[in-house]
């Protein structure tokens, strides 16, 4: 299958192109620098495609010979992303149907059952994939919550949290429910999704825990081995709590508001697991949380895109945001807490 992988140089995407190479299928890879292939390792077995969300022409080119779309594309950073996430949805879903593409497959987060009080980061999710299962174009819809892997951006919010503060202040309001996934069963979900038989309609996809989000800072600090006592906080508006958390963890502060805006809600599968469920021959045995934190924290030399199989997509890759990593590493099975961060030692590796 020739598939057209929107997002290809980011976090999911460029861990998920080597896998689609392992199972036989053309990648194009579609990015806004074309030239940007170069500097991964996959970089000279795929179609490198000029991908623009803003540009419906760039848009209809990249579609025209594909079999199929794996759709990566969030811009909570962004000023009005709710407005430029549909409009961009809708040109594709629009050149999808003119080329006759096969299928469609969204990854977006989970959305609860009440639709009233939702949030931007949400309802922007919601939005895109209204337009994709609205379209002719066969579409699958996998809903996830936080992703665990080194450079998830929910991870890394996880991550910094503990790592910067002797203790944890948590408001009170944050205490719903949240189910992490490992990124690399996400990868496996997504890939299967791609199969030779298609998969149409959303489905929520989690990991073996259900926990609260406090809940899942602790389990960070016990993998990381940091003593990190919590501390309730009462009557601390979400606002001041978003900006309080992008000023502590420096993240893109618009990411970062919209992410913790979402935690008023419960983030776990609601109508059964498609991990153990409908995807549960493609993922196996899923990975737990400690599992996927220690996996997060191994220090590897690698950028994460090798095609053969021989890397951990859970782990740190070059590719990987600028403001991802920690001082908490695990070398040889041992925790080992460096000031100077993780990504001083992936490049004394280098």
């Amino acid at each position: 299958m020739r598939i057209l992988v929107t997002g290809s140089t980011g976090y999911i995407g460029s861990r998920l192109v080597p896998i689609l190479l392992a199972d036989g299928h053309d990648v194009l890879a579609a990015m806004r620098d074309d030239g940007k292939a170069d500097s991964f390792s996959w970089g000279d077995r795929v179609t490198p495609v000029h991908f623009d969300i803003t540009d419906t022409d760039s848009i209809d080119a990249a579609l025209r010979t594909a079999d199929a779309v794996v759709y990566l594309v969030h811009s909570m950073d962004d000023g009005d992303f709710v407005r430029k996430d549909r409009e961009a949805a809708e040109a594709v879903a629009r050149a999808a149907e003119k080329h006759g593409v096969d299928r469609i497959v969204y990854l977006s987060g989970h959305v609860p059952d009440d639709h009233t009080e939702l949030s931007d980061h949400i309802r922007s999710r919601l939005q895109v994939e209204e337009v994709f299962t609205e379209s002719s174009v066969t579409s699958t819809v996998l809903r996830a919550a936080i992703v665990l892997g080194s450079g998830s951006t929910s991870f890394e919010l996880v991550r910094r949290m503990v790592e910067r503060l002797p203790a944890t202040p948590v408001p009170s309001w944050m205490v719903n429910k949240v189910q992490p996934i490992a990124t690399a069963d996400v990868l496996q979900v997504i890939a299967a999704a791609l199969g030779e038989r298609p998969m149409p309609g959303s489905f929520d996809i989690g990991g073996t825990e259900v926990m609260t989000y406090p809940e899942l800072l602790q389990r960070y600090a016990a993998v990381a081995d940091l003593a990190r006592p919590q501390f309730r906080v009462p009557f601390v508006p979400t606002p001041v709590v978003g900006r309080a958390v992008a000023a502590i963890t420096g993240m893109p502060r618009g990411t970062v508001i919209s992410l913790v805006d979402s935690l008023h809600h419960d983030m776990v599968a609601r109508r059964g697991n498609a991990v153990t469920s409908d995807f549960a021959d493609a993922v196996g045995d899923p990975i737990g949380v400690d599992d996927a934190i220690r996996r997060a924290l191994t220090v590897t030399a690698h950028d994460g895109t090798d095609a053969e199989g021989t890397t951990d997509p859970q782990a740190a890759a070059e590719s990987d945001p600028s403001w991802a990593g920690g001082f908490v590493s695990i070398e040889d099975g041992r925790v080992r807490h460096d000031a100077s961060g993780l990504a001083a030692v992936l490049a004394r590796r280098r």
